[in-house]
């Protein structure tokens, strides 16, 4: 496992533990006595919050990750919420102003959902025609500025999933020249997902409808509305994993991920066997330890991992693919026409 991917692991494993600690060992009342030792529950809990959180946030998730320091108000944020909730009542009041900026928060994310819609409608009406991944005219159309690209860029993984899911959507589409081994491309891979889909929807019904009726309808449509994810994902993997548009070679590592690499970019492609093992920090796509393809850059490409909420920055990429030998003489070709133009 790569160092990133790790980090994060470990932070959201420790994030969980301390905020669990938090809610079930802070006593409701303060109950304090004149001595530190009846604070010390309390001031333990602000430093997991407000210290070690926030500084294993900065060191494992942003520096490690290489992402964005304002993402580090995600974590205070997070953090001054579990407090509200968590602290005693007398110490809890502080944190009151969540409270009085849910409201606002509510009206931006509805907002920002009816804005959402808005590019759902759009993109299924614009995926008709287009000769391409919706999420790869949105990383052409903003990629000279980053702010939009951030905010624009999870938005467009809606359209794209229902661009993917439905056959007739890609009718258009470029033919892929090979595709990744992955778990994803499987049929039977892709049917476990969606019967644990509606497993999930239908238990999770079951147990909140006497609860709130309306939380169990939401929960249970959330989880049948990701087969239309899972299907996309399925269909991604299985038929559109590596191909070229223009003057860039996509690569898709099955629907959650993807990278788009300018060919003029590439400056070596190598054929052989590549092990994780002897490089467990470089960049493998496809399943299992042993990649076949190598490819080189004259200039790092960002590969947009988790629906682009964690970008990297690469100078080297291992591919395990289903036809090596087809990749390489496509580029080749690709570029031997670019070079007699």
């Amino acid at each position: 496992m790569r160092t990133p991917i790790k980090k994060r692991l470990q932070f959201l494993t420790v994030a969980i533990i301390v905020y669990v600690l938090g809610f079930q060992f802070l006593p409701e009342n303060l109950n304090y006595n004149g001595t530190i030792q009846s604070l010390i529950p309390v001031l333990l809990a602000v430093a997991g919050y407000f210290v070690l959180l926030p500084i294993l946030h900065w060191f494992w998730v942003i520096k490690a990750g290489q992402q964005k320091a304002w993402k580090i108000i995600i974590i205070f944020s997070l953090s001054s919420f579990c407090a509200r909730y968590s602290f005693p009542i007398d110490v809890a009041v502080f944190f009151e102003f969540i409270m009085y900026i849910r409201y606002p928060i509510m009206g931006i994310l509805l907002i920002l959902e009816l804005y959402l819609m808005v590019m759902i409608v759009k993109g299924l009406w614009q995926a008709r025609k287009l000769s391409g991944d919706p999420r790869i005219h949105t990383v052409e159309k903003y990629q000279d500025d980053e702010k939009k690209l951030a905010l624009a860029l999870p938005m467009s993984w809606e359209p794209a999933s229902w661009y993917y899911a439905i056959p007739k959507f890609t009718r258009n589409h470029t033919q892929a020249v090979c595709q990744l081994v992955t778990r994803s491309m499987a049929t039977s891979h892709w049917l476990m997902l969606v019967a644990a889909c509606f497993l999930v929807g239908s238990l999770s019904y079951i147990l909140l409808v006497d609860w709130s009726e309306i939380t169990a309808f939401i929960i249970a449509s959330l989880s049948f509305y990701t087969v239309i994810f899972v299907t996309a994902n399925h269909r991604v993997a299985k038929k559109y994993s590596i191909y070229l548009q223009g003057d860039k070679l996509i690569i898709n590592n099955a629907f959650m991920s993807f990278i788009m690499i300018k060919l003029e970019d590439i400056a070596m492609v190598n054929h052989g066997e590549f092990q994780k093992t002897d490089n467990k920090e470089q960049l493998m796509l496809g399943k299992g330890e042993t990649a076949n393809i190598e490819l080189c850059f004259s200039e790092e490409q960002t590969y947009l991992a988790t629906m682009g909420q964690f970008p990297e920055n690469i100078s080297k990429l291992w591919l395990h693919v289903d036809q090596p030998i087809q990749l390489i003489e496509q580029l080749a070709k690709v570029n031997a026409v670019d070079t007699a133009a």
